[in-house]
């Protein structure tokens, strides 16, 4: 038998597609291909670290979409650089719909802006799925401060223009760009204490190390509960229910001061429309079913529930705002 005649004999070594892939290519191409999806486990990288409020949102909705979907949906945290390291990884990703990224207002619409170079365009490098939501912002103080509601908070820095010292989770945040905008539209001023997190700002804002702390209502929420903080005004758009006698912002005055920290489900620019549809309309149906709802209401999270296109655009708004914010404010990436 020649050389030719024994390879022949041997079985054929598989190169490329795999015969699910051809056969789908050869029904329909990518159409097919999104219809088969989800074929295999899916990864949704949380560009922090675990315990966060996007990890946490992340691991419901991935049980969720495992449930529903018949197929594994893993969580794997890659934190790092204020989650832009995540990030980049799944910008780089293939656009197949199985690595997919929590995304959000920090990663998309505000880190961009913090730095001369970024490792990835927030709109051409991805895909953004759907709108997961997020807590509002609160404005607390340390009960000793003689200030019971924003007016006479307002009156009370104006006093003190210049004394007065607030905290944050850290340059760039949004509770720092938050307490700068209320600086600029109430005229007045404060001088900014940078944390390493939102916990170390509540925590010496208890200990009346500082007076003033802007941060989310997830992290203060017990201490206003058990008056060791008094919060002033939420950043939501309407009252949260769990803290009825807390008004927004708006309500005092300053609808400038209407956000969110907000997260989101987003991949690699590419992804097929078909497979973006169908995600969406799971993620929605996940962050509607009584359970999450129930998970989230202690949070002042409001669901997120915009279809792709809505999504996309809000994207697209949210970075043109806090854009020029984040510029105003000074504040660079560390």
């Amino acid at each position: 038998m020649t050389p030719m005649d024994a390879s022949l004999s041997r079985p054929a070594r598989r190169f490329g597609p795999s015969a699910a892939v051809l056969a789908a290519l050869l029904l329909g191409g990518p159409a097919a291909l999104a219809q088969s999806w989800p074929a295999k486990t899916v990864r949704i990288v949380v560009p922090f670290a675990p315990g966060g409020t996007a990890d946490t949102l992340g691991r419901l909705v991935s049980q969720k979409l495992g449930e529903t979907l018949k197929e594994n949906f893993i969580v794997e945290n890659r934190a790092g650089a204020g989650g832009v390291i995540g990030s980049e990884l799944v910008a780089k990703a293939a656009p197949d719909g199985y690595t997919l990224v929590v995304s959000g207002v920090a990663t998309h619409c505000i880190a961009p802006a913090l730095s001369k170079t970024f490792p990835f365009d927030p709109l051409r490098d991805f895909t953004h799925i759907a709108l997961f939501g997020g807590p509002p912002g609160v404005l607390v103080v340390n009960p000793a401060l003689p200030a019971q509601d924003l007016k006479q908070f307002i009156a009370y820095a104006k006093k003190e223009s210049g004394k007065l010292a607030y905290g944050s989770p850290g340059n760039g945040t949004q509770g720092h760009l938050i307490a700068e905008q209320l600086k600029q539209v109430a005229g007045i001023e404060m001088t900014h204490v940078p944390y390493k997190g939102a916990s170390l700002a509540v925590a010496d804002l208890i200990a009346g190390h500082v007076p003033v702390t802007f941060t989310t209502l997830t992290t203060a929420a017990t201490q206003i509960k058990a008056g060791r903080a008094r919060a002033l005004a939420v950043s939501a758009a309407k009252r949260v229910p769990e803290f009825p006698d807390v008004p927004t912002f708006a309500e005092m005055g300053y609808p400038e001061l209407t956000a969110s920290i907000w997260f989101s489900l987003s991949g690699p620019a590419g992804i097929a429309p078909e497979i973006v549809s169908r995600l969406n309309a799971e993620v929605r149906s996940a962050l509607r079913s009584p359970e999450v709802r129930e998970r989230l209401r202690p949070e002042g999270i409001e669901p997120g529930d915009l279809d792709p296109g809505q999504f996309a655009a809000f994207v697209a708004a949210e970075l043109k705002r806090w854009g020029p914010i984040v510029r105003a404010s000074g504040a660079t990436a560390d």
